[in-house]
């Protein structure tokens, strides 16, 4: 059922009065995402969102008010910097109908911040980008999703935090907390405080990365605690923690360690899991060989393995033999999947004509070099979350299949509808 008609009905009503200095289009539904903390899956929460509007509504527009880490996008002649995640967003759900201009109408770079303290950027020209570019998509679409960046505090040294900015628009929000219940409702009253001060409706809570195993117990009191405290606000959804979804890719190993994938490119989106996958080689080159034969038996049995090696620059006899092994491997098992991980390159670099070698022979497994060394390199990794991103198609797929089944969108619709009615009395 499309939702489109019965909502219009509902916010053509609403008064022109808005905090902006000039109206905002509230004929077209939408709400926002934001988090109670870092790394809650708030972004993968808001594909799934999305996936499941787009089956409601023709057109759903998309937008990041404030964006940080960007890239530029060449649109009409003109050069826009770009939310990454909303480079995601726009390129995976195919929407064409809305410009890049708006979908990430604010970006914070370095200094920025020292800016706006200094005076050189105002907050009426922060509010001038988002109204504008807000109008635009709502001109274009019948739903908006509006994604967030961190907490509701997030941005509050610009004065644009999500709390603010959800104010602005005079739109609901949908909090994601991470799955627990200490930890969880404390932080989720922190931002539901913050919703409070700003007058800013909430319409409801995803609880995210539940532990599968303590999934009945957890949501039996996290309900029961949301009852309690906030009965007015329901839970959405619900979704069981998916271990592969934080498994980061080559690629990413490769930017977070400053390093270079010399050969296997074609294998960059291979990913792992950093805790279960990796594996040290510090001892001799046939111990080393004995367990590469040992994984390809396993794999020949019809299991499951996919290994990290990680080794010192300085064995280039675990490179040269893992290499040979390889080809083996790669002729009598296809679906043997290791890769090796050479730290400390920065002292021990490899010598041209090794890298040579590496790099022209032909079915090379995945070798990825970098100049940190084998303890800052585990450091980086055992400390890094994974993140989504456009050229991960598989990933992203595999999230909004998992996420999706979880979210109640009737109840979500209906406290939208619920809401924007309160505010028209």
């Amino acid at each position: 059922m499309r939702y489109s008609s019965r909502l219009s009905l509902v916010l053509k009503k609403r008064s022109c009065n808005r905090p902006f200095s000039s109206n905002v289009d509230d004929a077209v539904p939408s709400f926002y995402v934001a988090a109670t903390r870092q790394h809650a899956g708030k972004t993968t929460v808001s594909l799934a969102l999305m996936s499941g509007l787009q089956k409601k509504f023709n057109k759903v527009g998309f937008i990041k008010p404030i964006g940080e880490k960007s890239t530029v996008i060449h649109e009409n002649g003109i050069d826009v910097a770009v939310d990454k995640d909303a480079v995601l967003f726009k390129e995976h759900f195919q929407m064409d109908h809305v410009p890049w201009r708006s979908v990430s109408p604010v970006i914070i770079p370095p200094g920025y911040t020292r800016d706006y303290l200094d005076n050189k950027i105002t907050l009426d020209l922060q509010k001038e980008k988002l109204k504008e570019a807000y109008n635009d998509i709502a001109s274009r679409s019948d739903m908006i999703l509006c994604e967030g960046t961190g907490n509701c505090a997030v941005g509050s040294i610009v004065d644009a935090s999500n709390a603010d900015i959800a104010a602005w628009l005079g739109i609901p929000m949908v909090l994601v907390v991470n799955g627990g219940l200490g930890r969880s409702i404390d932080e989720l009253t922190l931002n539901l405080t913050l919703c409070e001060v700003h007058n800013v409706p909430v319409a409801g809570v995803i609880v995210n990365q539940v532990q599968p195993e303590k999934f009945e117990q957890t949501m039996h009191y996290f309900k029961l605690a949301m009852q309690r405290k906030w009965p007015d606000i329901p839970v959405l959804g619900a979704v069981p923690d998916k271990q592969f979804l934080g498994c980061p890719a080559l690629s990413e190993l490769e930017v977070l360690l400053k390093g270079n994938l010399l050969t296997g490119r074609e294998h960059a989106l291979r990913h792992y899991r950093v805790r279960r996958d990796l594996q040290l080689v510090a001892d001799s080159l046939e111990s080393f060989l004995q367990e590469l034969r040992h994984q390809r038996a396993v794999i020949d049995d019809g299991q499951q393995r996919r290994t990290l090696f990680v080794c010192h620059a300085s064995r280039n006899d675990i490179l040269l033999g893992f290499l040979m092994e390889a080809q083996q491997n790669y002729e009598h098992s296809p679906r043997w999947q290791a890769s090796l991980l050479m730290t400390g390159c920065a002292d021990y670099p490899l010598s041209d004509q090794l890298t040579d070698f590496v790099i022209t022979m032909p079915k090379a497994p995945p070798v990825l070099i970098t100049p940190f060394q084998t303890d800052e390199s585990l450091e980086l990794m055992y400390g890094y979350t994974a993140k989504l991103n456009a050229e991960d198609r598989h990933r992203v797929d595999a999230a909004i299949h998992h996420y999706e089944p979880y979210i109640d969108f009737d109840l979500l619709m209906e406290r939208i509808t619920i809401l924007k009615q309160k505010n028209y009395k």
